[in-house]
């Protein structure tokens, strides 16, 4: 399963996330992302940046309606045997 690392900005902590969808909403790409890649944990969604020098950075959703209606799309990608909160 394909890896993000994620660079939180207030501490500068790395968590290594897995990828376990992604979709594209608007013309911008979204990252299902779980710290554990099997079993129940919780999911977090991530929304690509794109830098003007090209680089491509992500940012934690954090937005209630933008999480529910991002939710609503990942739930229907996913299968049955993944257990993800959000």
């Amino acid at each position: 399963m394909e890896k993000v690392i994620f660079t939180l900005e207030e501490t500068n902590e790395t968590i290594e996330f897995f990828i376990l969808e992604e979709t594209q909403l608007n013309g911008v790409k979204y990252l299902l992302v779980s710290e554990n890649e099997t079993g129940d944990s919780e999911a977090y969604i991530l929304k690509e940046i794109q830098e003007q020098d090209g680089e491509v950075t992500y940012e934690m959703v954090d937005d209630d309606n933008e999480v529910q209606a991002l939710g609503k799309i990942f739930a229907e990608l996913l299968d049955e045997d993944t257990n993800v909160e959000f």
